[in-house]
């Protein structure tokens, strides 16, 4: 095979100690006590791309070389030597491997199962820190080197495209990006065809999310059958802050995603009114912290995965998910969210995702730099949009029905937009059309104090209006508000629980539905304050009464 390529360079961001540090001898030798030495000899493969069981390899003498394999070539992507180790995040999912490890100097390595790597994570702190900072950085290394085993095939004029996109970036996965706009990189695909997925030598035509996840294999090591003391409905911050505390203190945990982790929070640009980060963090990057976080602690994440119906007239609780088996729980934990309100316009679906945009994120900002944009909005996510895209975007405008911001805008981000020149506000605005043939070309608005109705040439608008519960598919399990929120807790009223049949002396806990066992948190619940803050704080309290449930 021929070597194409030098180790990954370093982006500046990463100190090369922080991605491949050498342990001291006192940690290598508290990693042996958790596995096995062995020897290894000049050209053996320790572990190969795609295999589905992935050891943990300490390296007390030789080297390692960490190589993607492409076809008759490689590519090295790192060498290991004596106090080195292999892995980045995948090791704590158990998910198929990337790249190949091969011995390029015989020696001696300390071989760990993943299980055992799981129990050092969780109970030597220092290993941890060390362990994890390194997986987590190694990742980002090869997401911005684009090392992986998926290749995206795609153009700006293909809703299916942005949507593929955002699926890998939000989930973190690395892949390589082929777009036939640019005549160049037309490797002999066909347009129509498009989006395309290469996935580990499969050719997928307009994939699903579920089918991309099946390809790469995001959800091979979890067994759906086995029953669980908790599921958890949904990994937006509500979601996976209970994931972290429930499994932190023992709990076996499955969260199940339709999407990808962060819900609604990962479109955020950037959050500043969140503790603990001063200078402010994205949405995506809370959220990839946290599904580490929690897959640190053995919480699993199966991605790609819709709940079509909670069967809740039965313990175990089962929940029938799109394609599997029904997953069945103890104690369940509803965090599936709220959509943003779409536009009240006919021919919406023919834009969305060529011109119609629900986040504002670094993927939507390529497609629309240095052109005029609409944002369609008054709340914190809304600003915080055009605050994110007035950075690349020549013209941001914001349209709101209402009279102004202050009634549903932080009043930093209020301020910022009105000394931002590149940002109009325009209120008492609606659309009401749009126009395009294969890309939204033009954006019809009407003038709510004076019924104008004008048309002007918008080729990218971002929606972040309102928002819908997720919660139509738990049909008659549990009491809802009249706007379709969870009812929980003290909002229950002596109707509610009549009518739900609730079968103990004891009221409902403080987050618990209508039904005992199964508790609501986040933009879900009715009455939630919907900030990332307090969905956070929901999650982790709904863990403490998940608790007493299993215990009564």
């Amino acid at each position: 095979m021929t070597d194409i390529s030098l180790p990954i360079p370093l982006t500046g961001t990463s100190p090369a100690e922080h991605v491949f540090p050498t342990l001291t001898q006192q940690q290598i030798e508290r990693l042996a006590s958790h596995g096995r030495v062995r020897q290894v000899r000049d050209g053996e493969v320790l572990i190969e791309a795609g295999d589905e069981i992935v050891p943990f390899f300490v390296v007390r003498a030789g080297q390692l070389e960490m190589i993607q394999p492409s076809g008759a070539q490689e590519k090295i992507v790192a060498r290991h030597g004596p106090g080195q180790f292999t892995g980045e995040i995948n090791l704590l999912s158990g998910r198929r491997a990337l790249i190949r490890a091969r011995v390029t100097k015989a020696g001696e390595v300390i071989e760990l199962k993943r299980e055992a790597l799981l129990s050092v994570v969780q109970t030597d702190s220092e290993l941890s820190e060390i362990l994890m900072r390194a997986f987590i950085l190694r990742r980002a290394e090869l997401i911005t080197q684009h090392v992986g085993d998926v290749v995206l095939v795609g153009s700006n004029h293909s809703a299916g495209t942005l949507r593929i996109k955002e699926f890998l970036t939000r989930n973190g996965y690395p892949y390589t990006y082929v777009d036939l706009d640019r005549g160049s990189d037309n490797q002999g695909f066909d347009a129509a065809d498009v989006p395309i997925v290469i996935c580990r030598g499969v050719t997928l035509k307009n994939p699903s999310n579920q089918e991309i996840a099946d390809c790469i294999g995001f959800n091979a090591a979890i067994d759906p059958v086995h029953v669980r003391d908790l599921v958890i409905v949904g990994a937006g911050p509500s979601g996976l802050a209970a994931a972290v505390y429930a499994a932190s203190e023992g709990l076996d945990v499955l969260v199940l995603e339709s999407n990808s982790p962060g819900g609604q929070a990962a479109s955020s640009s950037k959050i500043e009114n969140y503790l603990g980060f001063p200078t402010g963090i994205s949405g995506r990057e809370l959220a990839a912290a946290a599904y580490s976080q929690a897959e640190k602690f053995g919480a699993q994440v199966m991605i790609g995965r819709d709940a079509k119906h909670l069967a809740c007239d039965r313990k175990p609780f089962k929940i029938e998910i799109d394609n599997g088996p029904a997953i069945p729980a103890r104690s369940v934990i509803l965090a599936t969210g709220a959509e943003y309100r779409k536009l009240s316009v006919d021919n919406l679906a023919q834009f969305e995702g060529v011109g119609i945009y629900y986040g504002a994120t670094f993927v939507e900002s390529q497609m629309c730099s240095g052109e005029e944009v609409v944002v369609v909005g008054g709340g914190n996510a809304a600003g915080q949009a055009a605050l994110f895209l007035a950075q690349t975007a020549r013209h941001v405008i914001m349209f709101i029905r209402s009279k102004g911001l202050a009634e549903s805008m932080s009043q930093y981000l209020i301020r910022r937009i009105e000394e931002n020149p590149a940002i109009d506000l325009r209120t008492g605005t609606e659309i009401v059309g749009l126009e395009g043939t294969d890309h939204l070309e033009h954006v019809r608005i009407r003038n709510l104090r004076t019924g104008k109705i004008t048309t002007d040439d918008i080729k990218h608008v971002f929606v972040m209006t309102g928002a819908v519960p997720s919660t139509s598919w738990l049909e008659s399990c549990v009491a809802l508000d009249a706007n379709g929120f969870i009812k929980t807790g003290p909002d229950l009223t002596q109707e509610d629980l009549a009518a739900a049949h609730w079968p103990l002396v004891r009221p409902p806990h403080l987050l618990e539905t209508s039904l005992p066992g199964v508790f609501a948190v986040g933009d879900v619940r009715s009455g939630s304050v919907k900030r990332v803050a307090s969905a956070v704080g929901e999650g982790s309290i709904a863990v403490a009464f998940v608790h007493q449930v299993l215990h009564e």
